[in-house]
């Protein structure tokens, strides 16, 4: 109990969402009231994102690698569901799914792992990891992206509620087989042993962590954060009315909260020199994205009668295309530097600039 009272943002989250629900529509009648809200919201939000990246280091501790990294992208894959299905729902926005998960291929792959190679090398030189890891994720990702968001540009109308059906059925078929080759057959393709003890990205169970209470308050956040998404989601809708803003970067906000738990562990992973877990958020919350977040995207728009196009445009096929380019020569020696990460920041100081063309 002494620990549960010490859940600041359990409760700070309560309050705001009870205060909010109470005064969401006075909030939302005039343009400083709906700033005013979307800020107060988007910063509890992501301070509650900060609770659900310290219960999930917990877990990871508790259950070790890759099981941490895979429930914390569990995790952030299923706040970020929650936060699309509710704004599909309110804007009625048919490319909003597809923005999201582009902009959280750039965040997590350009933006994390680019601005964590950046810091991880500025303090250690090289950092080491598992090759087979990042070989495995991008083949990956290519056939995930290439199948649900370049061939639908490809496929007549007619057609394409199919394939949309098709790709729920094939994306399920590859997480399951992919899980249980990480988690069972080749779980050593996503851990590094180096020689040097102090370099060992190897976490140690822990059996005195409590694993029913960090479970049970991460899934408390999550269900948290998904309420207090609702209510920021009208104010996100009206700001960007208001300012003119384009609507994309609604979905980068989206893409920006469900990482922010990741974004928080990789950058303490990175100081720690430990790029394995780096790789394993990054490159696997990337690929949890695509393979969960499409098939629950269809779903929810073929039962709520929603008009949804996952297919990029030639501008977002571009950077997708550099950054896979990029990632596939970058991540093929089992060593990332400060010049690695760098290229990939600037890739994303790209993707947020064309953001406003």
């Amino acid at each position: 109990m002494k620990d549960f009272f010490k859940e600041y943002p359990l409760f700070i989250s309560l309050i705001t969402l009870a205060i909010f629900s109470v005064y969401e529509h006075s909030f939302s009648q005039t343009p400083i009231g709906n700033i005013f809200g979307f800020i107060i919201l988007f910063s509890v939000i992501i301070y509650a994102s900060l609770a659900v990246a310290h219960h999930a280091e917990m877990l990871a501790e508790k259950f070790g690698e890759p099981y941490g990294t895979l429930i914390l992208t569990m995790s952030a894959v299923t706040v970020e569901v929650l936060i699309i299905a509710i704004m599909m729902l309110h804007a009625h926005n048919p490319v909003l799914a597809r923005d999201t998960i582009y902009s959280a291929i750039m965040l997590d792959i350009n933006g994390l792992l680019g601005f964590s190679a950046i810091i991880g090398g500025i303090k250690f030189g090289e950092q080491p990891y598992n090759v087979d890891s990042s070989n495995s994720y991008i083949s990956m990702l290519l056939v995930a992206i290439g199948l649900s968001m370049v061939l639908p540009n490809l496929i007549d109308s007619e057609y394409i509620n199919s394939y949309m059906w098709f790709i729920v059925g094939v994306f399920v078929m590859l997480y399951i087989v992919f899980t249980k080759v990480q988690l069972k057959k080749h779980k050593y393709f996503f851990e590094y042993k180096g020689q040097d003890s102090s370099c060992t990205l190897e976490v140690h169970k822990h059996s005195n962590i409590n694993g029913w209470y960090h479970s049970t308050l991460l899934a408390t956040y999550i269900a948290l954060i998904g309420f207090m998404s609702e209510v920021l989601a009208v104010f996100m809708e009206h700001n960007l009315e208001y300012l003119g803003l384009p609507l994309a970067l609604g979905a980068v906000g989206v893409a920006l909260i469900s990482a922010s738990p990741e974004l928080i562990v990789a950058l303490r992973s990175a100081l720690r020199n430990n790029m394995q877990t780096v790789i394993n958020i990054a490159l696997g919350a990337s690929l949890a994205t695509i393979l969960l977040t499409v098939p629950a995207v269809i779903i929810i728009s073929y039962f709520a009668g929603l008009e949804l196009d996952l297919a990029i445009t030639p501008i977002q096929g571009t950077l997708l295309g550099l950054t896979l380019l990029v990632s596939i020569v970058n991540f093929n020696d089992g060593e990332t530097n400060m010049l690695e990460g760098f290229l990939h920041f600037i890739l994303f100081i790209v993707f947020s600039f064309v953001l406003f063309f």
